[in-house]
């Protein structure tokens, strides 16, 4: 990619860093435009936010998890997961359980009625995945699907 000389007001940037070139920058803004996208089909039906449907659509996969491993699955902040988490239970939406095995721990599943908004939104999330994607022919799908997941290995190197 091209960089451009960067500019702060009118003057020449320092550091070079132009934010609408820079790799992770670009992957949040459309991270957060997607996910806008999806809590459009769902935020006034449903009353849930970005957040909240994060929460939903993990459990929706992978019921039994605790809030740990939400936090893992979604690359969340403990806390946005716990507050999101406390507001789903508030609805009844979510139901926290003790581990049979040890006492100390818990793991979360949908409610039945959060089950339901998922059995729901998930569609609505898949088609409007399918429209985005079809902007790319199935070669470029492929090699998108690729290099996301090299990105991800990547990063598990730099920590």
């Amino acid at each position: 990619m091209a960089r451009r000389p960067a500019t702060m007001n009118g003057q020449p940037a320092d550091n070079g860093l132009e934010l609408e070139h820079f790799l992770p920058y670009r992957l949040s803004v459309l991270s957060n435009r997607i996910s806008q996208a999806i809590a459009d089909l769902y935020a006034e039906r449903f009353g849930i936010g970005v957040t909240e449907w994060r929460l939903i659509a993990v459990l929706g996969r992978y019921p039994g998890l605790s809030a740990t491993g939400v936090a893992e699955r979604t690359a969340m902040d403990k806390v946005a997961v716990s507050r999101a988490l406390a507001r789903l239970m508030e609805r009844g939406l979510a139901e926290r359980e003790l581990h049979g095995d040890d006492r100390r721990r818990s793991v979360l599943r949908l409610s039945t009625a959060g089950r339901r908004i998922y059995a729901e939104v998930a569609p609505l999330a898949l088609q409007l995945e399918t429209a985005l994607l079809a902007q790319l022919d199935a070669g470029e799908r492929a090699q998108l699907d690729a290099l996301l997941s090299k990105l991800a290995d990547g990063i598990r190197h730099l920590r």
